[in-house]
């Protein structure tokens, strides 16, 4: 005879156990993703197979600045709307200093930055976006160089965004050759992919959280490792 009272199901019930599963997931992801990190840091070289296995953002630089043997040199960056023509940020490194250093756009009005010496900070930007920005589809990044007295060949890069630890797109983009003691200037064209409306609010609510790493190879070895994080709500 039933006594009319219930036993809850050890671990709880469906849903809180594909929480925990989940959970348990992403931290063994985490921690595989940790472990192959400190194997590419202790490689020679890494190459470009070895970033396209990377599952998330890494948590650290999988080269140190001296790696740049080249002397490769990151002057001035701008993003344009390739549709309306319509600048949406430009930075330019000021003749007196080391590398740029984080900046920030208001809006998709034209905007220039000089920023504070930082042998590091040049490795990182932050960008941010009004949300509007996740509607364009087409958007043309253009980037101005020098190099050192040695010349570079086959200069690549490599760049994934993610959000949420989450690809969500993936660049490869190929300079060719430059010649040494050269200012080179390069303008690559980004289709955007399209986001459902559900993962545009999701990336608008949750600034800082799109974070992209960009990897410099030459020859094949990686020589270079920027990092980025995006927010999407400037101006709200």
């Amino acid at each position: 005879m039933s006594t009319g009272s219930t036993e809850k199901k050890k671990g709880g019930g469906y849903l809180a156990r594909k929480a925990k599963k989940a959970a348990e997931n992403d931290k063994s992801s985490s921690s595989d993703q940790a472990e192959y990190e400190k194997k590419l840091k202790n490689k020679d070289s890494v190459t470009v197979e070895d970033v396209l296995k990377l599952s998330k953002i890494t948590e650290d630089y999988l080269c140190p600045i001296t790696a740049n043997v080249y002397k490769i040199d990151f002057t001035k960056f701008k993003i344009r709307d390739m549709e309306s023509g319509a600048v949406l940020f430009e930075i330019v490194k000021p003749e007196d200093a080391t590398p740029v250093a984080p900046a920030s756009t208001d809006g998709l009005n034209e905007s220039s930055s000089t920023l504070p010496a930082d042998p590091n900070a040049g490795r990182y930007v932050r960008y941010e976006f009004p949300p509007e920005f996740l509607k364009l589809r087409q958007i043309g990044a253009t980037v101005e160089f020098t190099i050192g007295d040695k010349p570079v060949n086959s200069f690549r890069m490599v760049e994934r965004h993610y959000f949420k630890d989450q690809v969500i797109k993936s660049f490869d983009f190929d300079f060719g050759f430059c010649m040494p003691s050269s200012m080179n200037t390069c303008e690559h064209i980004y289709d955007l992919p399209p986001f459902t409306p559900e993962l545009m609010r999701d990336m608008v609510q949750n600034p800082f959280q799109t974070k992209s790493d960009s990897f410099y190879f030459v020859d094949g070895k990686l020589i270079m490792h920027n990092k980025a994080d995006y927010a999407y709500n400037a101006g709200m």
